[in-house]
């Protein structure tokens, strides 16, 4: 099993949390979406307080994760990929890490100028990072609530583009990042004179 990203193929740690963030912001999304419409009992409370502890977990993955990425670097295009859809590409994947921070920040953001205390799991409390403040409030939750449904629209197109590469171009873009169980790449075909 390769660890580290090759050229071609993303990496286990790569890939792992590439869908552990993945599985995260759509429990968080459904959390977000389901537990405002809940009556005002002890499981309305229950259900911030893990929408909470899930943020504070993806801030941390998402930071392990662009970490790790600068680290070990990221696979080249697929052989035949034009430049512009490279483009649209890099783009995309830097304003889905801008998102995946923004996120929980803006939602941290909103806790502290709201007043609120925010812990993680109920196993320790973090410091409030900005001072009561109903107009900070206000600008914070726009910024969550607008930046969810950019970080849907984005993911969704993200996820289009591989299911096109996969479906209608045929390559590899979608595989390299699905588990597999080969343990190396397989090694590169020599090019062949007739």
């Amino acid at each position: 099993m390769q660890l580290k990203n090759s050229d071609r193929r993303w990496g286990a740690v790569s890939k792992l949390l590439h869908w552990a963030v993945v599985i995260l912001i759509a429990w968080i999304a459904w959390l977000g979406l389901t537990m405002v419409d809940m009556p005002p009992t002890p499981a309305k409370i229950n259900a911030y307080a893990l929408h909470k502890s899930l943020g504070l977990t993806l801030l941390a993955l998402v930071a392990l994760r662009l970490a790790w990425r600068l680290y070990a670097g990221a696979p080249e295009p697929v052989p035949g990929t034009p430049s512009w859809q490279e483009r649209i590409a890099t783009v995309t994947h830097w304003a889905l890490y801008a998102l995946m921070f923004a996120m929980p920040v803006s939602g941290w953001l909103f806790n502290s100028a709201s007043g609120y205390p925010l812990q993680w799991f109920k196993q320790f409390n973090l410091p409030a990072i900005a001072g009561r403040s109903e107009d900070l409030a206000a600008t914070a939750i726009q910024v969550h609530e607008y930046g969810f449904w950019l970080l849907l629209l984005l993911v969704l197109a993200h996820a289009g583009a591989a299911f096109y590469h996969h479906l209608f171009q045929g390559d590899d873009t979608l595989r390299r990042m699905l588990p597999s169980l080969r343990r190396d790449d397989p090694p590169a075909r020599p090019d062949t004179e007739n």
